[in-house]
């Protein structure tokens, strides 16, 4: 444990701030705690850190304490619509490092207009739960190498999961793929929410390209979601990711608010 950082931010109030794991700070005043610090690593190494605090006013002690123990670079993810937040970390040197929309796709095959999309020629869909382990694992490794290649996976939406070291998938019935003979082409991961299901990653590997194999994972996995009664899923996209742009509002997908990743180095 790390010596407490201790500072004033109002008259006879006195927040002092502890390290009291790793992961974890906590910020106490008057033997009451008024706020706490997490950081936890993502699967693609990097270090995301957030704050929550009962007064605004001790913000900036909780984040600098944490600062002063963490190498950098540290990120952290905001509600774009909430601009104090923005601020705040600005105030403590993070910078704006992307943003990413979040898109309401409907699943109606009327209004997505995929109802009559098939996969291309030589290819076939298996559904969730269909797939093998161990080709959709050479498939997920075989997709993360091209986008970090290219864009970099720092790029892509990333859940904030416990995982062991070098797993990406960690619940193969969420995903349905793409077969071309015995090799698997193309995957896309739902997860089934209560509140509304989430299509975490649609992926098809460089060489099947401008197939339409993308198009007709999504008439696959929104299909079976309007069978099921859901009427919207929801999803994310990097706002410079213009080819999954263009995908999600070709099929009348709407932007319903966006959130920015921040970084300082």
């Amino acid at each position: 444990m790390n010596p407490s950082h201790p500072a004033s931010n109002q008259v006879d109030r006195e927040v002092a701030v502890t390290r009291i794991s790793d992961t974890q700070w906590q910020a106490v005043a008057d033997d009451q705690m008024v706020g706490c610090g997490d950081a936890s690593r993502r699967p693609d190494g990097r270090l995301f850190v957030s704050v929550d605090v009962w007064q605004d006013a001790d913000f900036d002690l909780v984040a600098t304490a944490m600062l002063a123990d963490l190498a950098v670079p540290l990120y952290t993810v905001v509600d774009e619509a909430d601009p104090a937040s923005t601020a705040a970390w600005q105030r403590v040197g993070f910078a704006v490092e992307r943003r990413e929309w979040g898109y309401v796709v409907p699943t109606d095959p009327q209004v997505t207009g995929l109802g009559e999309v098939q996969p291309p020629a030589g290819v076939t869909v298996l559904p969730a739960g269909e797939a093998q382990e161990a080709p959709l694992l050479a498939l997920d490794r075989v997709v993360r190498d091209e986008v970090e290649a290219s864009v970099g996976w720092c790029s892509m939406p990333a859940e904030v999961l416990p995982r062991p070291a070098g797993t990406t998938v960690v619940d193969s019935s969420q995903y349905a793929v793409a077969r071309q003979g015995d090799e698997y082409v193309g995957l896309i991961r739902v997860k089934r929410l209560p509140r509304q299901p989430r299509i975490g990653l649609v992926a098809v590997r460089a060489d099947q390209h401008r197939r339409g194999v993308a198009r007709a994972l999504l008439a696959h996995a929104l299909g079976e979601l309007h069978r099921s009664g859901t009427a919207t899923a929801w999803a994310e996209v990097t706002e410079t990711n213009t080819a999954a742009t263009a995908l999600f509002e070709g099929i009348g997908a709407r932007r319903s608010g966006s959130t920015l990743e921040l970084v300082r180095r």
